[in-house]
């Protein structure tokens, strides 16, 4: 919800850019049944519809917009650069949940058979605050959260798994700058789907970086001002540059990932 986005924007320390969020469907103070919509798809939708308003309503060319995003809200912002192909200036992407890690063998299959026996069907999230950063005081802030939607409908939760598996495949669509940021020591998302999103990119400016320690809210990790540098960086470098500007690519392979999901092979 975009109270927690408040804290990122004091954070990034772009003081002369103006920020703007919303709370999605199910979410935070937005309507509807918590952490349920009849189609994943609505989220970019909605993106599209708010890029709309704000341009509309505050005179912000697309093209002077930055995406950032986190999380499941990273697979959103991805696809509808994807899928609308926007003349944004660039996107950060932290920690998009390309793949979410399900601990329990067959997972999708058993999830779509639930949602086929039992439509509209909600699981509680197995996300911890623990598993999210090493700060405590930022771990308390999600646990005394209210408006944190604990709970996710089975349908929202394959309609991400399909959209992602799209989003990486299809991925050398994407042409809009990108930097990604990733968490060494991520138990919600598996960073393979990550890196493969990255290697698929047609954008001739990408970057990724790895924190090697970092949990999987980079935003709200220990450390995270290293996070936050880098972004304030590239969104700096991406605002000097002409939208159509490519001629000085910064294609860097990532380093310190961990050793799970094959990632160091795809790396190689």
């Amino acid at each position: 919800h975009s109270g927690r986005i408040a804290q990122q924007v004091e954070e990034l320390g772009l003081d002369d850019f103006g920020a703007f969020a919303w709370d999605l469907r199910g979410h935070g103070r937005s309507p509807g049944a918590r952490g349920y919509t009849k189609d994943y798809y609505d989220h970019v939708r909605d993106l599209d519809a708010f890029v709309k308003f704000v341009a509309h309503e505050y005179g912000i060319p697309v093209e002077n917009m930055v995406l950032v995003a986190n999380s499941v809200g990273a697979v959103t912002a991805a696809a509808w650069v994807h899928d609308f192909a926007p003349r944004v200036r660039a996107m950060v992407l932290a920690a998009p949940a390309l793949r979410i890690r399900l601990y329990v063998p067959f997972a999708i299959p058993g999830l779509r058979l639930l949602n086929k026996l039992r439509p509209g069907t909600n699981i509680s999230s197995y996300v911890k605050s623990k598993m999210l950063t090493h700060d405590a005081e930022q771990a308390k802030l999600y646990d005394d959260d209210e408006l944190i939607t604990r709970n996710i409908a089975v349908n929202v939760l394959l309609g991400l798994h399909d959209l992602s598996t799209r989003i990486v495949r299809d991925a050398g669509a994407i042409t809009t700058p990108a930097l990604i940021l990733a968490a060494g020591k991520d138990w919600v998302v598996r960073n393979s789907a990550q890196m493969a999103f990255y290697e698929n990119l047609s954008s001739d400016v990408r970057e990724m970086e790895v924190y090697p320690g970092f949990f999987h809210a980079v935003f709200y990790e220990q450390g995270r001002e290293a996070a936050f540098a880098r972004s304030r960086e590239f969104i700096a470098e991406a605002c000097e540059r002409a939208v159509n500007d490519r001629a000085h690519p910064r294609q860097q392979r990532p380093a310190g990932l961990p050793v799970d999901d094959r990632v160091e092979q795809r790396a190689e």
